[in-house]
């Protein structure tokens, strides 16, 4: 930090006595930013499970995390074909070991000799590793049965959130009156209102989709059948990632994003504004080729894959189920079919007198609700005023993810919380 000629000799008198950078100085974009899946209510279940740990009584043994699709954190088991080739590439020398099957080694080989130095550890080029690209471009063809995909319209990101951030970035433009709007939809992922705060714009899963009767269809697809002018033109950037579906594999942060119609121009920036990002992880860039090129019928790897990844979805689907029923048996509670992903959206009455509380207390309602059912049963859901809702109504957000020996006493336990505290206000 430069100073003037003079303020050296004042700031020794008087000392720095305050900050430079206070909540009145920093960017204020950056204060209006919120995001419910990690806000308040998860920092005060982080100082629950630390209360626990340190002998503090409570009615409960544990905090079960319902706010967030965090598949194996929640006890779901990795696909076997998925981790046993990034452990080849990760420590190569495995390859000569007779545990792993040949498809896998095949597989890392195939990534390796495609990786800088054909190590893991090398940077990639901003836009992912070239043969990685080239087999989503192969992934996107036979999902949409045979409409074209240019590797060179595809991005790898540290999972789909970065490449939502990218996109918005090129998207928001102007100042005042035209600044940019983006439409969202209403629940909203908390990203979309985060990032839009962060850039100053203003507001208006494939692989889980198993409700009776319904099919997963890509934009991609859908804007194709349109035809001229909307399949010419329009452009569209649909993305992907490793994090959700049957892999569940948040941590390693791999995804894409696909970008139809682009201008070639703003393209190059895009392509500029990657760069500066350097790359995204490439273990994540490994686990995507592994979603998107699985093991082929004739592979000695299909058998356990196809049956590992038919395992997850079935128990998700069982557990939507199960998630409907017993909120939908709840006087005061109501909660649509959860036809794909890995959440539910109950709709819950709250008492005007709770409203009334939560009010005194500077909290929204279903706030107050999803806090009080923290404190008492340890059970930390997402408020639905975080998401966006319907004005007078009330909703919370949580993930069906738990193990079934656990998902059914969580669902029970939370619908006799909402019916005592329904009683206590009423």
């Amino acid at each position: 930090m430069a100073l003037r000629a003079g303020d050296h000799s004042q700031v020794a008198m008087n000392g720095l006595k305050e900050k430079v950078l206070t909540l009145d100085t920093m960017n204020p974009c950056v204060r209006r930013v919120e995001y419910a899946v990690r806000g308040p209510i998860v920092l005060r279940a982080l100082e629950l499970e630390q209360e626990l740990r340190q002998g503090v009584k409570k009615p409960f043994t544990e905090v079960i995390r319902a706010n967030i699709g965090d598949a194996q954190a929640m006890g779901q088991k990795p696909i076997t074909f998925l981790r046993q080739v990034l452990a080849l590439c990760v420590h190569p020398d495995l390859l000569n070991s007779p545990n792993f099957p040949e498809d896998a080694k095949r597989k890392a080989e195939r990534i390796l000799q495609a990786c800088g130095g054909h190590s893991l550890g090398a940077y990639s080029v901003s836009s992912g590793i070239q043969l990685i690209r080239e087999d989503v471009a192969s992934y996107i063809e036979r999902r949409d049965g045979g409409i074209p995909a240019d590797p060179n319209n595809i991005y790898l990101s540290t999972g789909a959130s970065d490449a939502i951030l990218t996109v918005l970035k090129l998207l928001v433009a102007g100042e005042g009156p035209t600044r940019t709007g983006v439409l969202i939809p209403i629940p909203q992922y908390p990203l979309y209102s985060a990032a839009l705060a962060e850039l100053n714009a203003v507001q208006v899963y494939q692989d889980n989709v198993y409700a009776e009767g319904s099919q997963f269809h890509s934009f991609k697809k859908v804007l194709t059948e349109m035809g001229p002018p909307y399949a010419t033109q329009q452009e569209l950037a649909s993305f992907h990632s490793v994090s959700k579906g049957y892999m569940g594999e948040c941590g390693f942060r791999g995804g894409y994003v696909e970008v139809v119609n682009l201008d070639a121009a703003v393209q190059q920036q895009m392509q500029k504004l990657l760069s500066v990002r350097l790359c995204p992880p490439v273990p994540g860039q490994v686990l995507l080729s592994m979603v998107v090129s699985p093991p082929a019928p004739s592979d000695p790897s299909f058998a356990q894959f196809q049956a590992e990844r038919q395992a997850v979805l079935a128990e998700l689907a069982a557990k939507a189920k199960l998630t409907e029923q017993v909120f939908n048996e709840a006087p005061g509670i109501r909660c649509n079919p959860v036809q794909g992903a890995m959440y539910s959206f109950p709709r819950v009455q709250l008492p005007p007198r709770a409203v009334q509380r939560a009010q005194e207390l500077g909290l929204a309602p279903d706030m107050f609700f999803c806090m009080r059912l923290l404190e008492e049963t340890g059970i930390c859901v997402v408020p639905g005023s975080g998401f966006g809702q319907r004005e007078g109504t009330y909703h919370f957000r949580m993930t069906i993810l738990p193990p079934m020996e656990k998902l059914r006493p969580l669902l029970e336990k939370l619908s006799q919380f909402h019916a005592k505290f329904t009683r206590e206000y009423s």
